[in-house]
């Protein structure tokens, strides 16, 4: 099982201070992809006290500790997720911006097919697809 963000920013040895320790707990209990401005909404209803440039300079810390990945999804805003999370891609609404987390064994033997096709040994990848809903006259 995973660490906590808490349990891995105290092993990459991060100073946490209170505002730190509260943007980490509301990432821990995240289920989307949050971006800075929500995770400030989300916060600050913890703690009146922390600004948004606090925010945004945990999130950078965590992230170049290795701790968030950053994904950006083409609507102009960075969003996050834990970096210890199992692989999964990504579909993306493009209506309503909402971020669809899948794993399809089929992408994934197809995406070491074609590597091995092209000569390589996949180390890793990132699928985003972006659409929109079928409409009932789309079915």
């Amino acid at each position: 099982m995973a660490k906590s963000i808490l349990a891995r920013c105290e092993a990459n040895g991060l100073r946490m201070t209170e505002q730190r320790r509260t943007i980490a707990t509301v990432l821990e209990a995240a289920d989307d992809h949050p971006d800075v401005e929500e995770l400030y909404n989300r916060a600050s209803r913890v703690d009146p006290r922390i600004s948004l440039a606090t925010v945004y300079r945990t999130v950078k810390l965590f992230e170049e500790a290795g701790i968030l990945d950053k994904h950006e999804f083409g609507d102009g805003r960075a969003r996050y997720e834990t970096a210890d999370r199992d692989h999964h891609d990504h579909l993306i609404d493009m209506h309503s911006g909402e971020v669809v987390e899948f794993v399809d064994p089929e992408i994934e033997a197809l995406q070491e097919r074609i590597a091995a096709k092209l000569g390589y040994r996949l180390m890793g990848h990132r699928l985003e697809l972006y659409g929109v809903p079928l409409t009932k006259k789309d079915k």
